[in-house]
Order: C-alpha cells, then structure tokens, then sequence
C-alpha cells in the first residue's frame, strides 16, 4: 500500500516536473520570437523612415527645380506644382508621416498641451498620449477642488464675507486654461481613434 502511495506521488512529481519544464520551454520560445518580431519590425521602421527622408529631400529638390526652371510651360509647371503639392500631401496627412521626424510645436501649443507628439499613428505613442490626458485631467482635478475652497476660506477668514476682484478673475483664467487645455488635448485624442467621450 505505502510502495503504491510512493509511486503514485513519484508519477505526479514527475508529471508536474514535466509540465514546469514544457511550460518554460515555451516562455522562452515565446521570448526569442517576440524578440525577433521586435529586431524585424525595428529594421522594417527604420528602413521606412530612411525612406521617408529621401522622398522628402526629393521632393524639395523637385520644388527647388520647379522654382529655378523658367522654360518650362506655364500650364505643365503649374500641373507639376499640382502633382508635387498631392505627394506632399500625401506623405503628410496619410500614414507615412509617422516615419518623418516630427516638426517642433510651437510655445502656444506646448503650453496648453505639453509634451506630447499631436500625431500619433502607432499604438504605443496613442497609448502614451491619452496616459498623458489622463495624468493632466487627474492633477488638475484637484486644483479644480482647492482653488474655490481657498477662495472661500480666505473670503471668511481674511477678507470679511467679501471676495476681490483679482483672485476670482485669477480663478477664471485658470478655468479657461483649464478647459481650453481639456478640450484639445480630447480632439487630439479623438483624431487619432480614440473613443473618448466629450465632458
């Protein structure tokens, strides 16, 4: 009886012992094709981004040619400005902008929405900009709780019942930032398909 519970606790040992190891045999055949999906992906992206770079030096040395050449007709000029501006366009507004280096943005936009890239075709940097909306939205809501309880605490304590001008017009500026801040950063975000909903 106990050479039967003996073996009986060996062939479960060795059946766990077998599934353990067959279970880390496919984490790590897992690991190394995710890492060769990674090193082949990062090749494909960095090989389409030299792309992009050489169409977009090629299209300004076609505009500089375009610019320079005055024998050219002015109808066929004019269908090649035409033709140069839809490539334009197209490497611009279509999927293959993602490859260019991203354009600085202006202080006015920095301000209201940070550090963040406004195009966002791949999911991770979607990803990272709606992480960030949501960072802005979680701080700001506590600001957005305590400058009215200040303004009330101080109008009882410090100012007699009577609330001046300037704090409360501070107040508002801040509200319109607020909002306005809000509101692009959720254009943003639903330009580049996220289904957020307006507040």
């Amino acid at each position: 009886m106990a050479a039967a519970a003996n073996n009986n606790s060996s062939a479960a040992e060795d059946t766990v012992e077998e599934e353990v190891a067959r279970v880390v045999e496919q984490a790590k055949e897992l690991q190394e094709a995710a890492t060769s999906l990674i090193a082949k992906s990062s090749h494909d992206e960095q090989s389409l981004r030299q792309k992009a770079l050489s169409l977009e030096s090629s299209v300004r040395r076609c505009r500089c040619l375009l610019n320079r050449n005055n024998r050219l007709a002015p109808e066929l000029a004019a269908k090649l400005e035409e033709d140069l501006q839809k490539a334009i366009c197209i490497m611009a507004d279509g999927d293959a902008s993602a490859f260019l280096p991203s354009k600085p943005q202006g202080r006015f936009l920095k301000m209201f929405l940070g550090p963040i890239n406004v195009r966002a075709s791949r999911k991770d940097v979607q990803l990272k900009v709606k992480e960030e909306y949501n960072s802005y939205r979680d701080r700001t809501a506590l600001l957005f709780l305590l400058f009215p309880s200040v303004l009330l605490c101080l109008r009882s304590w410090v100012w007699n019942g009577c609330l001046p001008t300037f704090p409360v017009q501070l107040y508002q500026a801040w509200l319109l930032f607020l909002y306005t801040g809000l509101a692009l950063r959720e254009n943003i975000l639903r330009a580049n398909g996220s289904d957020i909903r307006p507040w």
